[in-house]
């Protein structure tokens, strides 16, 4: 999922280059991302001429991996170098390679697929969301983790960030990645069972499961659109658009289920009306079943009503509303109701409605709503309302307060079922699924914010829910018009008791240390499995959490150079975004991760006990 708070605002506006389309025009692309400050000199931003005299892999390293990270991490590679090339009048002397080599691919004697064994599918590993993994699946206990060691790691070419969950199905790993293509890695090698070029970023994590006689894998792209693969091969099945808004996507993981496949849609336009000039807004958030089979839309419903003009802003640009309103999270399933319940995000634009940061219910068959929970009042919000021109800031001016965890639900042994799920304004919240979503309790563990409170989700098990806090903060950089990471704020881990909300224990973040360019929130998805936590943060750890009290029982530092076992160079980074998999005794994540001043990196990790 791609939360629009994360999106650096110069590089927005441009949408992202297929792969399989022509060549980024380096001119182009210059003028509507970097114009604004290079060639005017705002936050003291050289002068084209300037970049001249430099070499095209000098200018190419300032995007990937120098001072230029935050503004240039929302272009894809080609894009960036283009931008190099251009500036510099100067040709790159290294190609661009994103096939895997041959020496990558698997050999024949690997064998195929075969779909028995433990899985880790889709984003909360059931269709409940609980993103909990049982003993038996996971293959490993307690006692196991302190001895997890690196078995192999995976880079993705020319990409910055790692933000694809990864999947576990039939002995194989698959994932997404920035730059379009997804994988079916070996889970015990990382060697490549085979690659598809989607063409577009893939964030979401993949849905593997059976249909009719085949297994399939089911993922969304950057563009909205929804594909099925042959889960042994690869190839292609079908492909459904399932939003034809300009900059519509799929973020959250579908959800696959009785050969119906469930899932969000979301956009970058909170981004888009930053610009006075744009008639903001007017995308609406939906959920929508596709078949299966066929990748037939079977019903699509809104989330909000159909926008209308409202007034003119202050530059004479009509404005529309109501808009917003996306579903960033990824679809429960309640079997025993019929239903499909979703978390909303917030509005755009002015009138707000009573549907945005919401829990919502939805009949399965006709996709009815059925009921929805207003989490927060009055949200609407763009990225104009942090910026000094705030010309498309809607009068109610955010807090922005939205839903990226997805709901999770869950059942006690009491028999009580509960709908769980953290809001980004610090508080979690616990709803009756039988009875219209009737609050249970709600509890604080956060101050809330933009990059605040509970960013992509909690784990549960049998007694408690466990949160890792965001609360990120931001400073000012002195050399562009962007912020970074404020390493004095942000992140702990919480354990709530299931029943009643209240806290059962918090583990504060260990710090940055001296660490530059670092943040301690811990803004990645938890994953559990009996008696362990495991939590991700934007300093790049990776954490392992005693479940009884909290204290720390492994901890992994991603950040640095990799060999990898497709011969990429490989680099580890900030760890926000997705969280981990396991299944079958190894753990997998990503590490890379450079929006909202994050660390960069591009590979995909594998762990198992002493790396065996």
């Amino acid at each position: 999922m791609t939360h629009p708070v994360a999106i650096s605002i110069v590089f927005v506006l441009g949408v992202v280059a297929s792969a399989t389309a022509q060549a980024p025009d380096g001119a182009d692309l210059y003028k509507r991302s970097c114009a604004t400050c290079h060639d005017t000199g705002a936050n003291r931003a050289p002068n084209r001429d300037a970049f001249t005299s430099l070499p095209a892999e000098r200018v190419l390293a300032a995007m990937e991996t120098g001072s230029m990270i935050t503004m240039a991490n929302n272009r894809n590679a080609a894009e960036r170098r283009a931008i190099a090339e251009f500036l510099t009048g100067k040709s790159l002397s290294n190609p661009l390679v994103t096939t895997p080599s041959a020496a990558a691919m698997c050999s024949a004697a690997s064998g195929g697929f075969n779909a028995a064994g433990p899985r880790w599918t889709g984003w909360g590993q059931n269709t409940n969301n609980t993103r909990y993994q049982d003993a038996a699946a996971a293959g490993l206990t307690a006692s196991d983790i302190p001895k997890l060691k690196l078995k192999w790691a995976f880079a993705f070419p020319g990409d910055l960030q790692s933000y694809a969950q990864s999947t576990i199905a039939g002995g194989r790993v698959f994932v997404g990645s920035w730059g379009g293509k997804v994988y079916s890695l070996s889970a015990a090698t990382g060697c490549v069972h085979w690659f598809f070029d989607a063409g577009q970023g893939v964030r979401a994590a993949i849905s593997v499961g059976r249909v009719g006689t085949r297994e399939i894998a089911v993922f969304g792209d950057s563009q909205a659109n929804l594909y099925a693969l042959d889960a042994a091969t690869g190839r292609l099945l079908w492909k459904t658009d399932v939003d034809d808004f300009p900059v519509g996507r799929i973020s959250g993981s579908p959800t696959l289920y009785n050969g119906r496949i469930y899932v969000g849609t979301a956009s970058g336009e909170e981004a888009s009306g930053a610009n006075p000039a744009y008639e903001c807004c007017k995308f609406r958030g939906a959920v929508v079943a596709v078949d299966a089979a066929t990748g037939k839309l079977l019903w699509k419903t809104y989330t909000i009503d159909a926008p209308k003009p409202t007034k003119k802003n202050a530059v004479g640009t009509q404005l529309w509303g109501p808009s917003g309103a996306p579903v960033w999270s990824v679809p429960a399933i309640d079997a025993k109701l019929n239903r499909v319940y979703v978390t909303t995000g917030n509005n755009y634009s002015d009138p707000t409605t009573s549907t945005s940061d919401a829990f919502m219910a939805l009949d399965m068959d006709s996709g009815k709503i059925l009921w929805s929970r207003q989490m927060t009042e009055m949200d609407a919000y763009t990225a104009a309302c942090r910026l000094p021109d705030k010309t498309n800031c809607a009068e109610s001016n955010g807090p922005d307060f939205d839903f990226s965890s997805s709901p999770m639900l869950l059942s006690l042994a009491n028999g009580r079922r509960m709908l769980v799920a953290g809001q980004k304004s610090g508080i979690v919240h616990a709803l009756d699924p039988d009875k219209g979503g009737e609050v249970l309790w709600q509890t604080r563990v956060g101050r809330g914010g933009t990059m605040g409170g509970v960013q992509w989700g909690s784990a549960a098990d049998q007694s408690n829910v466990y949160v890792a806090l965001s609360d990120i903060g931001r400073v000012m950089l002195n050399y562009s018009n962007s912020t970074d990471a404020d390493p004095k704020q942000g992140g702990g881990m919480f354990a709530l008791r299931l029943e009643d909300g209240e806290r059962v224990w918090y583990t504060p973040p260990p710090g940055c240390g001296t660490r530059q360019r670092c943040s301690p929130a811990q803004s990645a998805a938890v994953s559990a499995i009996p008696g362990v936590a495991f939590s991700g943060s934007v300093d790049g750890h990776m954490r392992a959490y005693s479940t009884t009290n909290g204290s720390i029982i492994w901890d992994f530092d991603t950040i640095r150079a990799y060999d990898t076992v497709n011969g990429v160079t490989g680099r580890g980074g900030s760890i926000d975004g997705p969280g981990a998999s396991i299944g079958g005794g190894m753990v997998f994540f990503n590490s890379g991760y450079p929006t909202a001043g994050g660390t960069p990196g591009n590979v995909l990790l594998a762990f198992s006990v002493d790396g065996k």
